[in-house]
This record gives structure tokens, sequence and C-alpha cells, in this order.
């Protein structure tokens, strides 16, 4: 970064409450993703975590915290649709909640199969990427 768009940046006042002036274009791209692409990028998320969990020599901690935040993404994405409001097709949501109950069934095993885990956030990412 420029020792000119730092001191700049040094000089704005930030008020109570507001965040920091960011420089231009540091969020350039996240604004100009689709609803379904923030979606992807969150199991994209998901699956990174649980493949580093997976190391050649994986720690407990960095497992279990890989489990709880995919339960927790597949808690939402169960709850969503299931919600009589959700727009999606009726038999779509149908494939979806099954998925879910699937990965939340894994998630609740006491060793649960990481990959199998990473294999369903890749397909679901894979789909709404596309």
């Amino acid at each position: 970064m420029s020792e000119a768009l730092l001191s700049a940046q040094a000089s704005t006042p930030v008020q109570p409450g507001a965040s920091a002036p960011r420089p231009a274009g540091v969020n350039a791209y996240a604004r100009r993703r689709s609803a379904k692409q923030q979606e992807a990028e969150v199991f994209a998320r998901a699956t990174r975590s649980l493949r580093e969990a997976m190391g050649t020599d994986p720690a407990p901690m960095a497992v279990a915290r890989a489990v709880a935040d995919n339960r927790r993404l597949w808690d939402a994405v169960n709850i969503a649709v299931m919600d009589p409001t959700n727009q999606l097709p009726r038999e779509l949501r149908a494939q979806i909640a099954s998925i879910a109950r699937a990965v939340l069934r894994e998630c609740g095993e006491e060793k649960p199969d990481l990959s199998f885990i990473a294999d369903m956030n890749e397909q679901v990412a894979g789909g709404l990427w596309s």
C-alpha cells in the first residue's frame, strides 16, 4: 500500500461506532457476488476447515470446530428448506433436506466421516456456482 494512501487514511477521522474507511476496491468483488455465490463461498469455507482438520496429524480441537461449524451450516440449510415460504420448488427442497439430514447425522457420529461432509459441501457449492 502506498505511503500517501496510508497517511490519507490515518488523517481521516472515524466517527464513534463507525468503521474505519477502506481503500477503494477492497470489496469490489464481494459487492458483485450474487446471493448464490455468497452461499457457495460459505460452503467453500466450511469445506476448507474440514479439509484442514483432516490433515496428516488432525488436531482434535480443529476437527471438533470444523464439525460444529458444518453442523450449524447444515442446521441453517435444513431450517431454510423446511420453511413453507421458501420459494425453491418443493421437490428440490425435499432433496436438499434429505442431504441436510444425512450430513447432520454424520456430524453427530462419534467419529464423523469428514470426507463425506466435505464432499456434500463441495457438491452444493458447485451447484450454487453454476
